[in-house]
Parts: structure tokens; C-alpha cells; sequence
């Protein structure tokens, strides 16, 4: 199989690219991989990284204010799609997938034109413009949560596929992954704020644990980010707390054994990006989502909401968000062991595992 493989910007559009092409290559070894993305994001490192080729085209979002950038960008969308069909007529795929990101419409658009199977992926509940743009070019729409139905108009082309996750989260298992970190038989509680931190989380659960450190017996691993940690274990100091004096709670810049962490823990404090949401629902996970506000259309607040609207875990708005809403929230999971279950089971129910194989097969259905 050959597929022309497009995503760009994030690395929440690019991973899932790179799942679904490891995946097909499991499958059929001989199979040959395009990637096409722009020199703006971070496309470049985390393709070439696994091994894939990359080209690159010209192609931008557009300002919210009137700008003369967006007359230059009106333009760029013509060009760019010049180039994908020029991509398209020189590595001749057997189909194309878009995961999202600007550089995904001229490239469904050259698809259509050129009469070659597509399949767009959305991996938020709330579709991006990208997506939405893109609909009407897609042979089919993969979406990640039944949810976004309600906002496609041409549901029959809606295939639900899930997020395409981390193999390694489902080969770990919860007794060894404890193991590995060391764990007692005390509730262990997992928080972060993605790679780079959150500045609100941050500092709630410094708070947190100058008032609570003391009174939980629970297990904790913070991942505060890389760009925070100084400043975090400083305001922990600030706060009178010698964490020498508490080996069961343990303070990192980043989680780079995340697949252990995840599958050990009893309870997830975090953002609600699309990712970190479809792994929590994977491993059937008691949850309490942060999402934060400054992401675009409040993707995280509906990624969220899904779950909380299907009993399936707990939400805290960033406004709202102090050391004693978390406390009562994680409380109400950790000393209640009927509703942590309770939102475990309805959590996995949602879950979807075989992602990646669902497109594999979707794509393979048409050709």
C-alpha cells in the first residue's frame, strides 16, 4: 500500500500520522509512506524521527482581525494546492489520510480533484477547521468520539475509529507497572499538565500538597513540566515542605515513562487534550480534566465533557479550580471506592482500542 500521509502544526495532529503508519507497515512491510506537512511546525522533527520522508508545502491559518495576511493566505491555498497535486501525481498513493492541521484542506482538495480515495481523522469532539473545511472532499470522516456526530452535517461518511494511541499503554499491565515505580498498596494519584506544564495546575497543587500532605494517604507522582520545574520545587520549599520527608510523593519535569504511569495509577488529574483524554478511556481510568481555556474553539471543555457527561469522570474549570475543589474532587474518587469503580467502567466502555486498525481497515475497504 501507498499512502500520502498529511498533518501538521501540533504534535497531537502529527502522532496519530505516525501511529497509523506504523500500524500499516505492521501489516504490510512492503508498504511506502509520504508525508506532507509545513516548515512551521513540528512535523519536520517528529517524522523524520521515526524514519519517514516529508515534503513540505506553503500554507497558513488565517488571522481572526482583518489583515492583509489573510489576502496572502487566500492566495497560498491555491498554490498549496498546486503543490499536493503535484505531490500526489509524482508518488502516485494508493490513498490519502489527514490528521488535521491547515496543511490538511489543499490536500484532501487535491485528492478529490484527482479521484484518489481520502480519509480525514478528527481527533477532538468539537471538529477543527481544518476538518470541517475538509468534509466535503473526504471519501470518509474518522471521528474519536461518537459525540462529534452532532457536528458533521455528512454523517454517513463518519466512521468512529477513536484516537490512534501508544501500543505500549495496553502491554504494561497494572501489577508490574506499580512494580516498576516502585508503588505500595496506597492509591496512587497521577497529575500533569501536558510536557511544558500549566502554570494554574501548577500552582493548585502546590497548595494542594501544603495543605493536604499530611492528612492523604495517597501515592503521588506530579509532572509539573520542563520549563516550571525550578520554580515548582521552590515554591514547594516556600511552602514548608521537605519532600525528602515524603518519599510517596514524587515531583518530576517530565513523565518519560508515561505508558507505567498510567497504567499504575488509580486516579488522572489532567488537561483533557484529545490524546490524553482517549488513553484515559483505553485503560478505563477514574479521571478528574482540567481543560484548559486557551486552545482553539475550547476543544478540551467538550473532550471533557464527554466524559463527564457519560458518568465516565469528573471536570474542573480552570476558573474554578482551587486546592479545595481539587481536594474534594480527588477525595470523593480515592475514599469512595463505589463511584472510583463507577467511573472506571464507564470510562473503558468509551475507550476505543483498535484505532488504528479501524482506519487500516477503512482505507482498505475502497481500494
Amino acid at each position: 500500500m501507498k499512502l500520502l500521509i498529511a498533518g501538521g502544526g501540533t504534535a497531537g495532529h502529527i502522532n496519530p500520522a505516525i501511529s497509523i503508519a506504523n500500524y500499516v507497515k505492521k501489516q504490510e512491510s512492503n508498504s511506502k509512506f509520504l508525508f506532507v506537512g509545513t516548515k512551521a511546525g513540528m512535523e519536520e522533527e517528529l517524522v523524520t524521527k521515526q524514519g519517514y520522508d516529508i515534503r513540505f508545502i506553503d500554507i497558513r491559518g488565517f488571522k481572526r482581525s482583518l489583515s492583509f495576511e489573510n489576502v496572502k493566505t487566500i492566495f497560498r491555498i491555491f498554490h498549496a494546492k498546486s503543490q499536493a497535486k503535484k505531490l500526489i501525481r509524482e508518488f502516485r498513493p494508493d490513498a490519502v489520510i489527514c490528521t488535521g492541521g491547515y496543511v490538511s484542506g489543499p490536500v484532501m482538495c487535491a485528492a478529490k480533484s484527482m479521484k484518489v480515495p481520502s480519509l480525514i481523522h478528527e481527533q477532538n469532539v468539537i471538529p477543527g477547521i481544518a476538518v470541517k473545511m475538509s468534509v466535503k472532499y473526504a471519501t470518509f470522516v474518522a471521528i474519536s468520539f461518537r459525540e462529534t456526530l452532532n457536528y458533521i452535517k455528512s454523517k454517513k461518511k463518519c466512521v468512529l475509529t477513536g484516537n490512534p494511541i501508544r501500543e505500549e499503554l495496553f502491554h504494561v499491565g497494572v501489577k508490574n507497572a506499580r512494580n516498576k515505580l516502585g508503588l505500595d498498596e496506597r492509591p496512587f494519584l497521577l497529575i500533569f499538565g501536558g510536557s511544558l506544564g500549566a502554570d494554574k495546575i501548577n500552582e493548585t497543587v502546590v497548595s494542594y500538597l501544603k495543605e493536604n500532605i499530611n492528612k492523604r494517604n495517597y501515592q503521588i507522582l506530579f509532572g509539573c513540566g520542563k520549563r516550571n520545574y525550578e520554580t515548582v520545587l521552590e515554591n514547594i520549599k516556600k511552602s514548608g515542605i521537605n519532600l525528602e520527608n515524603f518519599p510517596e510523593v514524587n515531583v518530576v519535569d517530565y513523565i518519560d515513562n508515561m505508558d507505567e504511569a498510567m497504567a499504575a495509577a488509580d486516579v488522572v488529574v489532567s488537561r483533557a487534550g484529545a490524546i490524553t483524554v482517549s488513553e484515559i478511556t483505553a485503560l478505563g481510568k477514574a479521571s478528574v480534566l482540567i481543560p484548559s481555556p486557551n486552545v482553539a474553539h475550547d476543544h478540551q471543555t467538550y473532550n471533557a465533557m464527554a466524559l463527564y457527561e457519560n458518568e465516565a469522570g469528573l471536570m474542573i474549570k480552570e476558573s474554578e479550580l482551587t486546592p479545595e475543589v481539587l481536594a474534594t474532587k480527588i477525595d470523593k474518587l480515592l475514599q469512595n471506592k463505589t463511584m472510583l469503580e463507577k467511573l472506571s467502567e464507564n470510562a473503558k466502555k468509551m475507550g476505543i482500542h483498535n484505532a488504528t486498525a479501524k482506519i487500516y481497515d477503512t482505507i482498505k475497504g475502497v481500494l
